[in-house]
């Protein structure tokens, strides 16, 4: 084991980061256009970083698996983007957000990135004016604001509940505006399946062209990923069906550490499972939480209608238990607690697997026409999907895998363990900690793009100068290329009965029980074998029909093998961290009223693994997580 240098510049942490800028190397423009870049992903961060360093006059691939780069996942956050502008007068600050986010992560993420978040947020929303982004307005014209939960003031901007898509569109416009200027290049429908190393170094990527099943070799200076979450792996989750992990599983099985694997967030506003055939969950915003109270009711298994249970009938668990908060208590204790409302028997619905989100109080108070400018098109949509009005009737919510704290372990920088091999967004761990605060996911992932990547890059291009340029007839590529068609070859030839969704269903099952929002010892031991189990059983019972071109079947099994092997270092995440901290619910560290007990002097680092083989156990390195500029207190939102 080693511990990990997280390259966190020198000086107090509010000039931390203008000491980096200060002092980051630069490439003059005349070298730059010398100079390529592979960016993975179009999301926010895959965009905007594109664009960011396009602009700046590095020539980028771009690459994308859906057939624009507008159907990246960033479409579907929607309750709003967070910034510390103060707007509201209500004692937000740089220094607040930052305390927000680092108590929110339950003290299990970097000050110096955290504050940086914080510090760059302002900025975003000011380029988001400036490229068209229709942000909610008061009635003098300023920008509006809203709440998320785990805070106390209003710093979240919003466009109804939509911010996601037309964050996209402002990072999409800057993409296609680079495109046609031709210092990107765009490549659709592509799917990264390898990373390629030359001399320990990124240098480019294989990607099959999922349109006609062609193995392509990319070769640049630097690899940037941007590829999201993998909280697809439980299969039930809030991500689009084509999420997946696979383009930061691979850079790990070739040199990139993982880390916090196991800090998922279960988001506690979606629609819940209605069915056995589902393959999707469907999230409703967390701003709903702003004016929607949750209850469930007081009696075991009540089978009335929701209007028809009295106020006295009513149990309003979030404001009984964390009154400071209330119904804007943090994600994960909120799951938690409906978790815990539903397995003792007090759950609503047809399966009784929800709870209630009652608007009646708000529109009695703030009247509809007030409650359908904040929210309508969420409304529209839960009556799309359920036939209910929730105007005159409570919606049914109820916990869901949403998004990962944990991915590629990142420096400052944003480089992994792999020199030249940069994660962006959700592909790596870097802001969040333990637990993500609801409407910094977008922030994150346009900061990453936008304001820092565009410095961080260049300080590492500046050395690659003089580095002998790499062509796609390197070894290292013919040799990456091989073991990409050796996988696919073992797919198309296995001759099995299971589908690859039976492995990707079974493995969400498996870690829903096991490894989800709550975990014990025990259960992550038999998680462990189950999956080496089932491991061993997908390498020969899988079938995969249609041959190597057009076939979505052979895209899956990819993902889902990746999958199979990142679930069982989740649970290894997991069963290693013996304590509670935001998302990770140990059962057996918990106080006697169900509350989180952290181990602050045990496990006060983040947890970063190395791939040591397909049958060897990963190996634990840690980066010791200091705090100079806040106390380690107990979370508490009472």
């Amino acid at each position: 084991m080693k511990m990990l240098d997280s390259k966190i510049p020198e000086g107090l942490l509010a000039d931390k980061w203008n000491n980096y800028k200060a002092k980051a190397k630069l490439v003059n423009p005349a070298n730059r256009k010398k100079l390529h870049v592979i960016v993975v992903g179009t999301g926010l961060a895959g965009a905007s970083c594109a664009a960011s360093l396009a602009e700046q006059g590095y020539n980028v691939q771009s690459f994308c698996f859906q057939d624009s780069a507008r159907r990246a996942h960033s479409v579907a956050a929607q309750g709003g983007v967070n910034a510390a502008k103060n707007y509201k007068n209500d004692g937000d600050s740089i220094f607040r957000m930052f305390y927000d986010t680092i108590k929110g992560g339950d003290f299990r993420s970097r000050e110096a990135n955290v504050y940086r978040l914080a510090e760059c947020s302002a900025s975003l929303i000011d380029q988001s004016v400036a490229q068209g982004v229709p942000f909610a307005r008061e009635y003098g014209g300023y920008l509006n604001n809203r709440s998320f939960g785990g805070v106390q003031v209003s710093r979240t901007f919003y466009a109804r509940g939509q911010t996601g898509q037309q964050l996209l569109l402002g990072a999409y416009q800057s993409l296609l505006r680079q495109v046609n200027t031709g210092k990107v290049t765009m490549h659709t429908r592509h799917e990264m399946l390898e990373l390629v190393l030359v001399d320990g170094k990124a240098k480019g990527i294989i990607a099959r062209n999922l349109e006609t099943g062609a193995l392509e070799r990319h070769a640049a200076d630097v690899v940037v990923l941007a590829t999201g979450g993998y909280g697809k792996v439980y299969y039930l989750s809030t991500l689009a069906m084509g999420c997946n992990s696979s383009a930061i599983w691979r850079a790990h099985k070739k040199g990139a550490y993982m880390a916090g694997v196991s800090w998922i967030q279960f988001h506690p506003t979606c629609l819940p499972q209605h069915g056995e055939n589902q393959s999707k969950l469907t999230l409703m915003s967390e701003s709903l939480r702003n004016d929607g109270r949750i209850w469930v009711p007081k009696k075991v298994g009540d089978d009335r209608k929701p209007n028809s249970i009295p106020e006295e009938e009513r149990d309003y668990y979030l404001e009984r238990r964390y009154p400071a908060f209330g119904n804007l208590a943090p994600r994960d204790i909120s799951s938690r607690a409906a978790k815990e409302r539903i397995d003792a028997g007090y759950g609503a619905g047809p399966m009784k697997n929800a709870v209630y989100l009652d608007f009646s109080d708000a529109i009695a108070a703030q009247g509809k026409k007030n409650i359908e400018a904040k929210y309508s098109n969420l409304f529209a949509m839960y009556e799309k999907i359920n036939g209910i009005d929730a105007y005159k009737e409570p919606m049914l919510i109820s916990p869901a895998a949403h998004f990962t704290m944990g991915g590629l372990w990142v420096d400052y920088e944003l480089m992994t363990t792999i020199p030249g091999l940069f994660a962006l967004g959700e592909a790596n761990f870097s802001d969040h900690g333990a637990n993500r605060l609801g409407a910094n996911s977008l922030l994150q992932a346009c900061v990453d793009g936008y304001y820092i990547a565009p410095y961080t890059i260049p300080n590492y291009l500046a050395g690659e100068l003089k580095t002998p340029k790499i062509s796609t007839d390197h070894p290292a590529f013919a040799e990456a290329e091989k073991s990409v068609r050796e996988q696919l070859n073992r797919f198309l030839e296995s001759k099995g009965t299971l589908s690859a969704d039976y492995f990707h269903k079974t493995i969400g099952r498996l870690l829903y029980e096991k490894c989800g929002l709550s975990r014990t010892k025990e259960n992550l031991k038999e998680a462990i074998l189950d999956i080496q189990s089932l491991k061993a059983s997908f390498e020969k019972d899988l079938l995969i029909t249609g041959d190597d071109t057009l076939n979505s079947e052979l895209e899956k099994a990819g993902r889902i093998a990746d999958y199979i092997e990142l679930a069982e270092l989740m649970c290894h995440d997991a069963l290693q961290r013996e304590e509670s901290c935001g998302a990770h619910f140990r059962e057996e560290y918990q106080t006697s009223d169900g509350e989180a007990v952290r181990n602050d002097s045990d496990f006060c680092y983040v947890s970063a693994w190395e791939w040591k083989g397909k049958k060897q156990s990963p190996k634990l390195h840690k980066e010791q997580l200091t705090f100079k500029s806040v106390e380690l207190a107990v979370r508490s939102y009472k």
